[in-house]
């Protein structure tokens, strides 16, 4: 099984969330849906801009964790690395 830790943004250099799941397509879909996360639907943090694949759950667990206590600086340089524009790439998981 597949656990991957994710990052959520509002917009561009918005407002960030960071999770872990076991199921990426449904847990964003989740959030897009509002359930799940009270933070997430108070915040309008619905677009996909990062994920990071991991076949261990506590390494996973403690990734994001990790990547939690990070100044907000190093949240945004590790999704322009891969994702300079903050696409959405939620739709590139279903298809």
């Amino acid at each position: 099984m597949s656990y991957f830790v994710y990052v959520l943004a509002s917009r561009k250099h918005g407002t960030l969330y960071i999770g872990v799941t076991n199921n990426l397509a449904r847990r964003v879909w989740e959030h897009r849906e509002g359930i799940g996360s009270k933070f997430t639907k108070k915040y309008g943090v619905h677009r996909l801009v990062y994920a990071e694949p991991y076949e261990d759950i506590e390494r996973a667990i403690q990734r994001e964790k990790t990547m939690k206590e990070w100044p907000r600086v190093w949240k945004i340089r590790q999704i322009e690395r891969d994702n300079p524009e903050w696409d959405d790439l939620y739709d590139k998981l279903n298809g």
